[in-house]
Formats: structure tokens, sequence, C-alpha cells
């Protein structure tokens, strides 16, 4: 945790613990006149005051950094910040110091993350962990993670090693590592989802259509009109910028899949899109029917389960009318899971899927005609919604599919710049 966060966890705890002593000083203060019963023999209230009771009370409050009703007077205190004779301040401390584990298995591994008082992982630290019977395991990236794989399943126990400067568990965490990956939500997921803030964005958001090299003349360019049996929509990242969704509504757009998020092509890393919260609420505001995507970069099941539970923690408070899908297609030749056997990918695609259906979603698969044929067994994907990327004016993909990206390069009010268009055949 940088300075500034910590600076703040500080003064959180401390004007909550400083709080808590006033009011113990207001409830034990004595009540009533009282005469001068409190006054050694031979010693008179000192003038101005009722038996020396408002003194007592100016001394009680000056040491603890407050001057008569002004709880921001500790601020004035030169004294206040000195943690040899401030308690309030030393215990803020204690609390902003004092770390604990988080310890997640998803298949014959561990994740163990560090955190702070506030549940914050902890950065730039070089963390040693324990794994009874196996040694220490080192942070090397400072990033408040450490991964441990290839682990028998069965039950552990970790300790958290000293560190200066910090508050560690006295007692050992106990962990079960599992033997097979159970489909189900992480629940601490949340820390590990990245913004781009934090992330290089340029080198990890590097996704590339490959029904654009599959694209033909007869390409459809305009929002297609609907049936008895069809809707049209759009789909919508970062890439579309600030959508005025009052217009793409009002320009006949009847549904719209956003982008939740993306895995880095680089180095893994989760990422919130910058623009789907702001996409969520504002087709929400519309009435425009949602369902969401991620661009797959997993390299095996574990990470397409993670993937998975990372968009279950970002739609939480949002309400879905179409599925949640696994957008999956090359990452420019370099991404990490560009060069993923058939089997996996189709391996990592189902854990996905299976995830958000466990977790009681509709769950899809989003590919080119090219990367079904070649890069998928699809034949076992076809229990999904099959949404299908083929720009011609008619597909010629041979497998199943539930809805059709026709376009990248559509045209919608509300929208600067290409937008892709959709038609979808789902009951809605």
């Amino acid at each position: 945790m940088d300075s500034k966060l910590r600076k703040m966890a500080i003064l959180c705890s401390m004007a909550v613990i400083l709080l808590i002593s006033l009011l113990v000083l207001y409830i034990n203060k004595p009540q009533g006149g009282g005469g001068d019963r409190n006054l050694p023999p031979g010693q008179t209230p000192a003038p101005g005051t009722q038996d020396g009771e408002e003194e007592d009370a100016e001394e009680g409050e000056r040491a603890w950094g407050q001057i008569g009703n002004d709880l921001s007077a500790f601020l004035k205190d030169n004294t206040f910040f000195d943690q040899e004779i401030n308690p309030v301040l030393e215990a803020a401390r204690n609390s902003a110091a004092r770390l604990s584990l988080l310890v997640t298995s998803v298949e014959k591994d561990l994740r163990v993350q560090i955190v702070d008082s506030q549940g914050v992982p902890v950065t730039g630290e070089s963390f040693f962990i324990e794994l009874e019977g196996l040694g220490e395991y080192k942070d090397l990236d400072k990033d408040g993670i450490i991964y441990v794989g290839g682990l028998t399943a069965g039950e552990y126990y970790v300790r958290l090693m000293p560190i200066e400067g910090y508050r560690v568990p006295n007692n050992e965490t106990k962990v079960r590592v599992k033997e097979k990956v159970e489909y189900v939500a992480i629940d601490d997921i949340s820390l590990l989802i990245r913004t781009e803030d934090e992330i290089d964005a340029e080198a990890e958001d590097t996704g590339e259509t490959d029904a654009l090299v599959d694209a033909d003349k007869t390409e459809i360019q305009k929002l297609q009109k609907s049936t008895a049996n069809s809707k049209v929509g759009i789909d919508v990242s970062k890439w579309n910028g600030d959508i005025d969704w009052d217009k793409v509504k009002e320009a006949g757009v009847e549904f719209a899949i956003i982008r939740a998020g993306y895995r880095g092509s680089v180095t893994g890393n989760l990422v919130e899109d910058p623009y789907f919260t702001a996409n969520m609420r504002g087709a929400a505001v519309s009435g425009m029917p949602v369902g969401v995507y991620f661009f797959t970069q997993a390299v095996n099941e574990v990470e397409a389960v993670e993937e998975a539970s990372a968009v279950l923690q970002l739609i939480r408070e949002y309400h879905l009318d179409y599925p949640i899908f696994i957008d999956t297609e090359g990452a420019g030749g370099n991404g990490r899971a560009d060069g993923l056997d058939v089997e996996t990918r189709t391996l990592v695609c189902d854990a996905f899927c299976r995830t958000i259906v466990n977790a009681g979603y509709e769950a899809g698969v989003y590919g080119s005609r090219n990367w079904y044929n070649n890069n998928l067994h699809a034949d076992r994907l076809e229990k999904y919604c099959i949404w299908l990327a083929e720009y011609r004016s008619a597909p010629i993909y041979q497998g199943y599919y539930h809805m059709w990206q026709y376009t990248s390069r559509g045209s919608v009010d509300g929208i600067e710049g290409n937008v892709d268009m959709n038609v979808s055949y789902l009951a809605r």
C-alpha cells in the first residue's frame, strides 16, 4: 500500500478512536458542583473556575489533543503526532499496520493475498509465506499476491513471516487445496481486478477481430430491421467512447452487449473496461436491454474461472437480459493465449461458461467463423449461446449460432465513429 493510502487509513482509524476516547471522557466526567472535595487540603480553586473542575476538564482535553469543543484542534497540537505520548495515534498506526491473509484454491493451487486492516492488498513489499512441509515462498513482484501451483490436494497450513513495520497474524491459516476445479465463482476475486490506471493498457488491451480477415464486399454496414424472430443490436467497449444511450435507442437499437473487461495480453491482469460502469448505467436509464462480454487471455481452466468470477463481480448490481459471453479471439499474435491448442482453448471457454451458468446466468461464446472452424471444438460449446462474427451479407458458417455480428463498421446515432452491429435470434 502506498504512503498516501496508508496515511488515509491511519487518519480514518485515528478519527474513530479519538471520538470514542472523547465519548468515554465525557461519560466519566464528574457531575454536579461538589465544592472543593477533589482539592488537596489547603488548596483553593483557581480564579474563574468552579472548584477547579473547568481547569481539570481543560487539562484533560489538552491531554487528548482537544481544545474546548473543537474536534479538529488536535491538528494544531504539535505534540499530537508524537507516537511516544499519544495513545490514539499509536492505536491507529497499529490498526493500519495489521495484516491478514486471504487464501483461495481453484485446482491443486493456492493464491495467498496479503491485505491490510481495510482488506486492501499491500503492494511494494517482499512478503514471505511458509507453507507447511514445503518451505517458504516470496512475493517476487511485490503485488501482495503469492501464487503456488502444482500442489497435491489436501489440507495445508500457511503462515505469513514477520516483516518490519507490520503486525502479522500470530496463528497459521488452515486451507484446503482442491483436487479439481469446481467452476464456482471465487469470492475474493475483486482484489485481483485492476483499472487501466494501474496497467499499461496499450500493451495489454490488444484484441484483434479475426472476422475482418474473412470479410467480403457484401458486408452490411447499416442497422438492419428487426423481424418477428430477430432483434437488432450493438456491442460496445471503451473504443466507442461516450455514448448517448437515449439517441441509440431512438435510432432503433434493441439491445447492447457491453464489454465488462479483459485479461491483459502480456501480464494476464484482470482489467475492468474503463467505460463499463458508464455504459451499464446509461443503458439502464434509457431502458436498453443488455448483456456483457469479457475478452479472454486465459491459458487454462483455472484462469477461465478467474475471468468468469471477475465478470460476476463486476455485474453484481446490474440486471442482464442477454448472456455473459467469453470473447475468444487473437491478441495480435503475441498474446499469452494466442498459442493455445484447440483442446485447451475449448476447455477454457467451457470452464468460463460453466462458472457463469453455476452462478445462475446465461453464458455464451463469441468467435469468428474461422475461429470456430480452426481453433475450437465448436460442437462441444453449442449448449451455450453461440455468437458468430462473420462480415458478409449472409453467414456461410455451417455450425449452429444464436447471434450474428455482421459488421464492425456500422454507424448509429448517439455513437461517434464505427460500431459493431448484431442480429439476435434469441427469444427475448
